[in-house]
């Protein structure tokens, strides 16, 4: 299996081919962003991002296949962050924000969200981030279900060298989140 993660700049096509939902309803990954567009204006405001750099995130590519997705972008970009009052603010001046991983189905259960998370890291340190934060759900060794793991697990962003800042007020699942950070 060879991997690649590549900036979703100059690749809407390949984001829409799995984030897109076809029957007009879904985040199209604008949750954070923002989730007051209509579906139509989620897609147009997608396809500007990945038109202009830095992007708004990373895609994994399995043997050549769009198989994965991680919103990365500065935290600035992300206006449901900036106006949180679940998710704490440090010291934000050039953070950035990995706050969503999509797997297509095929492709689960082979480790793409620590490529992923990688990939979402050097995109950052490219574009001169400081640092790079993470609001994951402490899994504390049991199974977490599909719905609540899609901002990632405390054990996954410790595993690439984050650490744990500050529980938020918010939860996943019913499970507590943490503000997680990495220097870069």
């Amino acid at each position: 299996m060879t991997v690649q993660v590549l900036s979703a700049t100059g690749r809407f096509a390949d984001f829409a081919s799995f984030m897109v939902p076809k029957r007009g309803r879904g985040c199209v990954c604008i949750a954070y962003r923002n989730s007051s567009l209509d579906m139509p204006g989620r897609v147009a405001h997608m396809e500007a991002e990945c038109a202009t750099e830095p992007g708004p995130g990373v895609l994994a590519y399995v043997d050549g296949e769009v198989a994965g997705w991680l919103s990365v972008a500065p935290k600035a970009t992300f206006r449901a962050l900036v106006n949180s009052r679940t998710i704490p603010h440090i010291d934000d001046e050039d953070v950035w924000s990995a706050n969503c991983f999509v797997i297509r189905a095929p492709f689960r259960r082979r480790g793409l969200m620590h490529e992923l998370l990688e990939g979402g890291i050097a995109h950052a340190r490219e574009h001169g981030a400081v640092g790079i934060e993470g609001y994951p759900v402490e899994a504390a060794g049991t199974k977490i279900d599909q719905t609540s793991a899609y901002v990632g697990t405390v054990e996954l962003f410790e595993a690439h060298g984050f650490e744990r800042v500050q529980l938020t007020a918010g939860k996943r699942g019913g499970r507590p989140r943490w503000l997680v950070r990495r220097p870069l």
